[in-house]
């Protein structure tokens, strides 16, 4: 089972990847709404992109990545594990949700982000590194946190509707 989990965990990070470079497919700037304000509003003043459309981005990224973690994770435990009860569910989900975590915080966050040229935004190279110290580890602790809290709502749902 650890095998399995750690399969679709490994899978739900490279939908993470996949998202990104469907993102940044014309650019950096296509996921400007993830970098610090100054680095956008730099973005906006060179006239590569608009307040709208980092917002409407954002918004665009924000609902398409919870619905697929959420229908993803779902569809692993409940449909492929057959997973009943609350406690198993939470813990299949965490723990999918939890390698997702690491795929971001290490490739994508620590190299890719971290060690390529890919994800410059050009003429904002004064405010590298895009990913400080701090934003890393703020970005552990409510990754972490976040995704327990993800697991433990969907597991208290899940065993509504599932005897």
């Amino acid at each position: 089972m650890i095998f399995i989990l750690l399969a679709e965990g490994l899978v739900l990070g490279a939908l993470l990847v996949l998202y990104c470079l469907i993102g940044i497919r014309h650019g950096a700037v296509g996921m400007v709404f993830l970098y610090h304000k100054e680095v956008q509003d730099r973005a906006i003043e060179l006239g590569l992109t608009t307040h709208e459309t980092i917002k409407r981005r954002a918004l665009i990224f924000k609902l398409g990545g919870i619905a697929t973690y959420i229908a993803y994770v779902l569809l692993c435990v409940y449909l492929i594990n057959g997973t009943r009860g609350f406690l198993p569910g939470f813990l299949q989900m965490f723990s999918i949700l939890f390698v997702c975590n690491l795929v971001d915080r290490l490739l994508v966050d620590g190299w890719w982000v971290g060690h390529t040229k890919t994800w410059i935004i050009p003429g904002t190279e004064e405010f590298m590194p895009y990913i400080g110290r701090n934003d890393k580890i703020k970005k552990w602790i409510f990754g972490t946190v976040g995704m327990a809290i993800y697991a433990l709502a969907l597991a208290g749902i899940m065993t509504i509707f599932l005897p």
